[in-house]
């Protein structure tokens, strides 16, 4: 019989059982995502790390829900109340809430008041108010009066009474998965402005009288007003679809709880007072479960859609271009405390460090000029990498004078983020890299050595400080950093990594090493040379059998004493790779890299039982271009020389730059004037846009044209459709609901409402408002 867990996640993910049942055996027996992704494609049919991502989070996530049903199904039975059709409901329920519905009438917890009213003999009377609608509930009630039982009179056993039929309503697992699926869909969750908070929260003021459905809010949105209430700017509370002003009587829910005890208001003698039990039990019982219920559902799909984005614009980044193995001189831009530089060369390694002054106040131009010109014609610099922060286009002006003086070293400048470069120079992994260096000076290392090879100098920051998230303060710490480690891991593995140049920060991502044994690798290259061969890799402590199988493939050895150790082909392979050559009549190094010879040979005739077709088609695409870099070549932007501040700018301009960051709503673009510039998504394209990432990414060089500039408030709205005309009428509204924004890349919020007019206006005014229409 097939696991129910393993066909579900195949149902989710599209895949047959056998290639999921595969890969649960893969990762429960300790292999990594990267490793069974790239070397065990027959096993689980190809299934690529993406889908073995979710298939982990999916695998844990049901499992944990299997735990909760055994443990419910224990309790139960213990209590003696386990009937057959109770278990059946228990091990159908299909979600974490279907199964504490089921389980809440049965759930250990304190003497409630229905309890004590059983306790007392009442259950009989609440019995007798349902059924009988047409009898007077006070004389019902008048034969339960017994003061020995607490129950002095008839009007507190009718309390007793509804204290169990509340109870009773409010625990019924069909009817309030109903209700809880009807407010989801056509509920309001509503907020609004706390009194005198309007001012001190204006970034909140789309909010001040705002509602919508649940099931129709943006993840920006949700975790925009979760914050406002957090911040005691906003009031949330998630209720039902207003009746029309016309209807008088019960609303919705309260009809839905009488229709299911077969309940209706005919003017009978117990109509009235059951009328009145309902509501009771529907305002006090169910809806307050319904909002906590609600509420959780929405931050946890918020909190998945705000990881999702977090860990795309990741990928995207530590994926980016590096510009390659060259001198670099690194420029951390500064005013009153100077510009940080540092020389290093093709490894990464620190040449040289100086402090220069040619900004304000101390407008030592000509001495900065001299010392980077001596700085750069001493260590044959390359490529001048200059942070985007504080004072960065003027240095970008120092950079260009720099090389307009000093031509013969055909040096090129890059502008570079600078994101996480502070939280690195003050990191334990700093210190122990550059010990002797003041800490001030680490971040220009940073910077030269994140244009060399964004990846490798990346992995050393905390993903979650790099800014390229969306509300990335909002999700929750374990589920955001499971997310990042894992973009982290995969991205790390699919360029691979030089052993013998590797930081411990680097190796310690690859598959199957971690932070003990990359620090092993390290101090064992650090004591006996670098490693000849990826078999020397075992002489390392803590290099077992299982930790070689995992990581081997991903550690590459250039000029080493086998060749095939440069590659991305696995050490269980070479035995095919020797078969090849054997076919082919070429030794290693006159096949690898020669596509003519390879591309003569048929994969299917080197295929075994061991090694089946996608592995030696892999191995013959490897051996075409050994260690291939899955990334882009290197590009830089070329930011418009006078066009430094934002009071430089000009409606219709028409400029390049380099996006920041994708949000749900749209994208930040870097145009060099210090404040990123907001690309709404119906601005990106005359087709309809469902994510902005489909069309433009983290580290993207791209043309806009500026269409409104708002200096007061530091707002920039840019088009990627360079025909739109500023001023014109607002383009299409081509995407679905907005989100709130800011110019700041690193963490969107909720915007002030903008000013009317405008394309600026328009873009925010569509960012922040709810969506009315479908």
């Amino acid at each position: 019989m097939a696991d129910p867990i393993l066909s579900r996640i195949a149902v989710e993910l599209g895949v047959r059982d056998a290639q999921v049942a595969a890969a649960v055996a893969l990762l429960d027996g300790g292999a990594t995502v990267p490793f069974v992704a790239r070397y065990r494609k027959e096993a689980t049919g190809s299934l690529d790390d993406v889908q073995l991502r979710r298939l982990e989070e999916r695998l844990g996530a049901l499992r944990e829900l299997e735990d909760r049903r055994a443990a419910v199904l224990k309790s139960v039975r213990e209590q003696g109340k386990l009937d057959p059709k109770l278990e059946a409901a228990i091990l159908a329920a299909d979600t974490r809430a279907r199964l504490e519905d089921i389980y809440l009438p049965f759930r250990p917890k304190r003497r409630t008041k229905a309890e004590i009213a059983r306790e007392a003999g009442l259950g009989p009377l609440a019995d007798a108010l349902l059924a009988r609608p047409d009898a007077d509930p006070a004389a019902l009630a008048a034969r339960f009066a017994d003061a020995a039982k607490g129950v002095g009179d008839a009007s507190a056993a009718l309390d007793g009474a509804r204290a169990i039929l509340v109870e009773r309503f409010g625990e019924d697992a069909d009817l309030v998965g109903s209700l809880r699926d009807a407010l989801w869909k056509r509920g309001r969750m509503a907020a609004k402005v706390r009194r005198g908070q309007a001012e001190a929260g204006a970034k909140f003021a789309d909010y001040f009288d705002f509602a919508e459905a649940p099931a129709k809010l943006p993840s920006h949105r949700v975790l925009a007003l979760f914050r406002g209430e957090r911040d005691g700017v906003l009031d949330l509370d998630i209720r039902p679809e207003p009746e029309p002003e016309a209807r008088k009587g019960p609303g919705q829910p309260e009809l839905a709880i009488m229709g299911r005890f077969g309940l209706s208001d005919r003017g009978r003698p117990g109509d009235g007072w059951m009328a009145e039990t309902v509501r009771g039990a529907w305002r006090s019982k169910i809806l307050p479960r319904l909002d906590t219920d609600l509420r959780g559902r929405l931050r946890e799909a918020a909190e998945a859609e705000a990881a999702r984005v977090f860990a795309a614009n990741l990928r995207d980044l530590l994926l980016a271009a590096p510009a390659g193995a060259r001198a670099t001189l690194g420029l951390d831009p500064g005013f009153r405390s100077g510009t940080k530089a540092a020389v290093v060369d093709r490894t990464g390694r620190v040449l040289a460090t100086a402090t220069v002054y040619p900004h304000e106040p101390q407008r030592r131009w000509d001495e900065a000029l001299a010392v980077l010109g001596r700085l750069a014609a001493q260590h044959r610099v390359e490529l001048v990498a200059i942070g985007n922060g504080t004072a960065s286009r003027e240095t970008d002006r120092l950079a260009a004078e720099l090389l307009r003086q000093n031509p013969a070293l055909s040096m090129a400048k890059v502008v570079v983020s600078e994101a996480g470069a502070s939280v690195y120079s003050a990191s334990a992994t700093a210190s122990e890299e550059l010990p002797g260096l003041d800490v001030t000076l680490r971040g220009a290392v940073s910077i030269a050595r994140r244009l060399q090879d964004p990846l490798a100098e990346l992995v050393k920051i905390d993903p979650k400080a790099i800014g390229v998230g969306q509300y990335q303060h909002d999700i929750d710490e374990a589920r955001l950093s499971r997310s990042l480690d894992g973009v982290v891991e995969d991205c790390v593995n699919a360029v691979g990594v030089e052993v013998n140049m590797a930081s411990a920060p680097l190796l310690a991502r690859v598959a199957g090493v971690g932070p003990v044994l990359a620090a092993n690798i390290v101090a064992h290259r650090d004591a006996n040379g670098p490693f000849p061969s990826r078999k020397a890799l075992k002489k390392v402590p803590r290099m077992g059998p299982k930790a070689f199988e995992q990581c081997a493939g991903f550690l590459r050895i250039a000029g080493g004493e086998d060749p095939l150790d440069a590659s991305g082909v696995h050490p269980e392979s070479y035995p095919v790779v020797r078969r090849i050559l054997e076919a082919a009549k070429v030794d290693a190094r006159g096949l690898i890299g020669n596509a003519a010879v390879l591309r003569s040979l048929q994969p299917g005739s080197f295929a075994d039982a061991s090694f089946g077709l996608p592995t030696v088609t892999d191995i013959l695409r490897e051996l075409e271009k050994p260690g291939r870099d899955p990334r882009p070549a290197f590009k830089a932007v070329t930011f418009k020389e006078g066009v430094e501040t934002i009071g430089d700018l000009q409606v219709g301009m028409v400029l390049e730059g380099a996006v920041t960051n994708v949000a749900a709503f749209g994208a930040f673009v870097d145009i060099g004037v210090h404040q990123d510039g907001l690309v709404h998504m119906s601005a990106m394209s005359r087709s309809f846009v469902k994510d902005p990432r489909e069309v433009v990414k983290p580290g993207d060089v791209v043309r806009v044209k500026v269409l409104e500039v708002d200096r007061p408030r530091k707002r920039i709205a840019l088009t990627l459709r360079l025909d739109d005309e500023p001023g014109a009428a607002k383009p299409e509204r081509t995407a679905g609901p907005r989100g709130p924004a800011r110019p700041a890349p690193a963490q969107p919020s909720p915007a002030p409402a903008p000013a009317a007019g405008g394309a600026l206006a328009d873009a925010l005014r569509r960012a922040g408002n709810a969506v009315r229409r479908p």
